[in-house]
């Protein structure tokens, strides 16, 4: 399995979402009753802290990179 940086704003997303559609399954097995429109707030509010916690990572991950230097321009020999 090849390796990715790790993103989580987008994990946040899908447990937000995945979290909404556990309500309605609920309300629609009939299990608690969920008005329509409670939803709307909780994916607005969940896709809001996912897009700020994917801007700070960003930034976390711009601030970490300026900082190393490169080896290659102290005469040594370049990384592969």
């Amino acid at each position: 399995m090849l390796r990715h940086e790790f993103q989580p704003g987008r994990l946040i997303a899908g447990a937000v979402l995945t979290a909404a559609g556990v309500v309605y399954l609920g309300a629609a097995n009939g299990a608690w009753a969920t008005p329509w429109f409670a939803i709307v707030p909780m994916v607005c509010g969940g896709l809001c802290l996912a897009a700020v916690t994917g801007l700070a990572a960003r930034a976390i991950r711009r601030g970490r990179s300026g900082r190393t230097k490169p080896l290659s321009g102290r005469g040594g020999a370049a990384a592969p």
